[in-house]
C-alpha cells in the first residue's frame, strides 16, 4: 500500500434524464469515481475527486520499496549525480508499470530488483554491489519517491534498458532502439508495437 495522503472532495453535477451532463472540470482536480442518486427526473452524480497537488503513484509501493530503489540508484549511479540516479530510477518503476518481453512475470519493484534472467540478478548490484547493501540515505529516498510518484524524462522517460557500454552508444541493443544516453549509460526502450503497457 502506499503511503500517500489524499484530498477527496465531492462535487455533485446535475443531470436530467442523462441527456445533458454539465461536466466542469478544473486544472487542479481529477475525477477517480462516480456516485448517482435519483431525486424526481434528477439524476445527481457526485464526482468523488483528488487533488492534483497529490499526484497518485505510477506503481503500488511500499516503505521498503523506496529502499530498495534508494539503495539500487545509489549503486547504479551515484556517480552521474541526482539526474543520473533519477533515470536508474525511472527504468525500476518502468519495469514494474510494464506487462511485456522480459518483465511480464515481475509485477512489484521487489521482484524487479531481484529479477533474475539467464541464471544472473538482471542487477548487478545485487550480485556485486557493495552500495545496495548499506542502509538507504535520505536523499536518494527522496529521489526514489519521486520516481514511484511521477517522475518519468528523457531518454529514461519509456526505456526498460540501460547500460554501460564504456564507449559511444550503440543504435540499438538487443534489437531494442536507443532513446539517448546520460554520461556513462545508454537507455533503451522497447521496439514500436511490443510494450504499450509502459506507455
Amino acid at each position: 500500500m502506499t503511503h500517500q495522503k489524499y484530498e477527496p472532495l465531492f462535487a455533485p453535477i446535475l443531470i436530467r434524464r442523462f441527456t445533458y451532463a454539465e461536466w466542469r472540470f478544473s486544472g487542479f482536480y481529477h475525477p477517480v469515481c462516480i456516485r448517482t442518486h435519483k431525486f424526481n427526473d434528477i439524476n445527481v452524480v457526485f464526482f468523488h475527486i483528488i487533488s492534483w497537488g497529490e499526484k497518485m503513484a505510477i506503481v503500488k509501493y511500499t516503505s521498503s520499496d523506496v529502499d530498495l530503489i534508494a539503495r539500487m540508484v545509489r549503486a547504479e549511479a551515484v556517480g552521474e549525480g541526482k539526474q543520473g540516479m533519477l533515470y536508474v530510477g525511472n527504468v525500476i518503476v518502468n519495469r514494474a508499470k510494464a506487462d511485456c518481453l522480459d518483465f511480464r512475470d515481475v509485477r512489484t519493484i521487489r521482484e524487479v530488483i531481484f529479477q533474475v534472467q539467464g541464471g544472473n540478478y538482471a542487477f548487478e548490484a545485487v550480485q556485486k554491489g557493495n552500495l545496495f547493501y548499506q542502509r538507504a540515505r535520505s536523499a536518494e529516498k527522496n529521489l526514489a519517491r519521486k520516481n514511484l510518484k511521477y517522475w518519468r524524462e528523457h531518454p529514461a522517460k519509456y526505456a526498460l534498458w540501460y547500460f554501460n557500454p564504456y564507449g559511444p552508444c550503440p543504435q540499438t541493443w538487443y534489437g531494442e532502439p536507443l532513446t539517448g544516453g546520460y554520461k556513462n549509460h545508454c537507455y533503451y526502450e522497447p521496439a514500436a508495437g511490443t510494450c504499450a503497457s509502459v506507455y
